[in-house]
């Protein structure tokens, strides 16, 4: 079963990708590891190709324009929402905290625990439920998949953190962007499978975006970041057959792990949460054939995995 912390008990901050400790307990090269502790779509978009320019040049105004644009197409932000590219999400994450005086902010466990890390920093409180002057809502939630509704997010600071959304764009709360006090997050390193490429969004209120804008300071995103995230999300192509890839190898990796005596506790199509009897055992048996998965502090049966490369399947059958 699940084992939650107390109300305002922070969760460890620990993540996936954390191969060097891995390797550290159990050896092997970096290269001969398959990591699935993350949620990455282990078939990237394909990176163009690039000019001199984008590696030697400031990061070019009329590049981050065709980048805002792309963006906004792509996810039908609406008109009145306001638009800001960044080096990643968690930069946003890390500054949002500071857009309200800290009091109480309502984040439901268990989630990504960059965002109670990001508001404890700046002195807030946090609830898991009550009246509250923020609220953090991770749409789909990481790591069981959950769904919010409009009507759960009404503090006067709610952002909504849909890093995970790109899989699922018909649940989208985008349109909530166009609220004041209202913040949505997109993340481009896990649905377009770029983590290192660090580039993430932040849409909504004119005036909280104008801060974060301030604070960020010019030339945030890379040449190579605006050339990359501005083809890939007029790609729509791309992403209608990433989805079904996705959707169709996530249901491999469940009749794949739930034959092996674990049952599904939720997820996205980019990883799966399933409750087995004993998590940390299945990671040292997964990790003695170099393929790591995510356990969590806060429960002894959680167990996630990422989806696998197209030649990695076999390797994973073998090791379970």
């Amino acid at each position: 079963m699940l084992e939650l912390p107390l109300d305002n008990a922070p969760l460890p901050r620990d993540h996936g990708g954390n191969l060097s400790a891995a390797m550290a307990e159990f050896g092997g090269a970096r290269g001969g590891w398959m990591d699935l502790s993350t949620g990455i779509n282990p078939h990237p978009y394909p990176l163009p190709q690039f000019t001199a320019g984008d590696w030697g040049a400031l990061p070019d105004a009329d590049a981050l324009a065709g980048l805002e644009q792309a963006a906004r197409a792509f996810w039908n932000i609406p008109g009145e929402a306001a638009l800001l590219a960044a080096p990643g999400a968690s930069a946003l994450i890390a500054a949002l905290p500071a857009l309200a005086a800290p009091r109480w902010v309502q984040i439901t466990k268990p989630t990504y625990n960059e965002h109670a890390a990001a508001f404890e920093a700046r002195g807030w409180k946090i609830r898991v439920d009550g009246p509250a002057e923020a609220r953090v809502a991770v749409h789909p939630n990481n790591p069981d998949g959950r769904l919010w509704s409009e009507d759960q997010l009404t503090a006067p600071l709610t952002i909504i953190d849909e890093s995970f959304c790109d899989v699922c764009p018909e649940e989208s709360l985008i349109r909530m962007a166009a609220r004041p006090g209202v913040i949505v997050l997109k993340s481009f390193g896990k649905f377009w499978g770029l983590a290192g490429l660090r580039l993430g969004f932040a849409i909504g209120d004119p005036q909280l975006i104008a801060k974060l804008s301030s604070w960020q300071g010019p030339w945030a995103v890379s040449g190579p970041a605006l050339r990359t995230g501005a083809l890939a999300l007029q790609d729509r192509q791309w992403a209608e057959a990433a989805r079904t890839r996705l959707k169709q190898d996530a249901a491999r990796l469940d009749e794949l792990v739930l034959a092996r005596g674990a049952s599904l506790a939720g997820g996205t199509d980019l990883f799966r949460l399933y409750h087995v009897e004993d998590a940390a055992a299945w990671q040292r048996q997964l990790a003695r054939a170099h393929i790591w998965s995510r356990i969590f502090p806060y429960s002894r049966t959680f167990l996630r995995l990422g989806l696998p490369p197209a030649d990695g399947w076999d390797r994973l059958e073998a090791a379970l």
